[in-house]
């Protein structure tokens, strides 16, 4: 629909930002027990969003000088688990090919494109976190 207005209208500027799950600090204090069983979390791939992250990218979608209409994965750089990532993907989604190294811990959702465009760089993440 987005696509639709714009042709409409080319000045209009339309960004989408895909959120993974929104967490504040207060939540981080649970993270460690989501280890017990990564089946709880495998639904968004491991992934979240500390809030304060999410309005730095509010922000910067806001200040994007662009027309035109673009959509952005917002997520931490981070997953919610201990475990590597490159574990967790082999054994969750076995058949899925994996097309690059992952950091130890890195997101499987994809942020470079909201990286490269927005300048979207995540500040907080639960592993630095002081205790609630």
């Amino acid at each position: 629909m987005a696509g639709h207005f714009w042709r409409w209208e080319p000045k209009l500027k339309m960004i989408g930002l895909r959120f993974s799950n929104v967490m504040d600090p207060e939540d981080y204090a649970r993270f460690p027990d989501f280890d017990a069983d990564p089946r709880q979390r495998r639904w968004n791939l491991w992934a979240y969003i500390d809030g304060r992250d999410g309005a730095q990218a509010v922000r910067l979608a806001l200040a994007h000088n662009a027309t035109g209409v673009d959509t952005f994965v917002i997520a931490n750089a981070d997953t919610v688990m201990s475990r590597r990532s490159a574990d967790l993907a082999a054994e969750f989604y076995p058949g899925v090919p994996v097309t690059r190294e992952l950091d130890e811990h890195e997101t499987m959702l994809s942020i470079e494109k909201a990286r490269r465009v927005l300048g979207y760089q995540p500040k907080f993440t639960w592993r630095t976190a002081a205790p609630a």
